[in-house]
């Protein structure tokens, strides 16, 4: 029906020698990999929360993260693949805080902001924005799984790391996110 490129991980060249100066305590190269690699940690927050404030507050805490962990970054691996977990990290710790005190009603759907950096190619009539709005009502493992995998292309091994679940606990919430988000596109469009 539809396919979603997937976003590239290192959408952005990234830069060793910057990382290495920023672990060395150069605030200003810290503010240029922040200014890179903002828009896509946000869009991948935003997906995951559903919810403007928080993908903002998650934001700027996965940064903050980044920030304190940056001597423990090993410059051989991409530094946005290394975000990234920070910024899943963060979301997941924020899911368990918010069940924690609201004893499992679970989070209001906000609207969903546009990604700022995903890539659509569509074989229908159905807008970004429906899709969009359609990934975010998915249960949240089946989102998570199909954000990471089916959106930012992260391997089945690294999204399975990433969530701490089992490998094919990923692959089976993957399938069910595709037939769920099928199902409810086919939906729209034939109405």
């Amino acid at each position: 029906m539809f396919r979603m490129a997937a976003v590239q991980n290192q959408a952005v060249e990234w830069d060793p020698a910057l990382v290495q100066r920023a672990r060395d305590g150069d605030v200003r190269a810290f503010e240029r990999l922040y200014r890179e690699n903002v828009s896509r940690v946000y869009a991948l927050c935003m997906r995951l929360t559903r919810d403007v404030s928080t993908a903002e507050d998650c934001t700027q805490e996965a940064f903050i993260n980044a920030w304190r962990s940056l001597g423990r970054f090993e410059i051989r691996s991409a530094f946005s693949t290394w975000l990234h977990r920070i910024a899943v990290n963060v979301v997941l710790s924020r899911r368990r805080q918010s069940a924690a005190w609201t004893e499992g009603t679970g989070t209001p759907i906000a609207q969903i902001a546009d990604a700022a950096e995903s890539e659509w190619t569509l074989d229908t009539a159905v807008e970004v924005e429906e899709i969009e709005q359609a990934i975010g009502e998915l249960p949240e493992g089946a989102r998570d799984v199909l954000v990471l995998s089916g959106i930012y292309g992260y391997s089945h091994v690294e999204v399975a790391g990433m969530l701490g679940v089992a490998e094919g606990t990923c692959k089976a919430q993957l399938h069910r996110a595709r037939a769920l988000l099928r199902r409810r596109l086919q939906r729209e469009t034939s109405t």
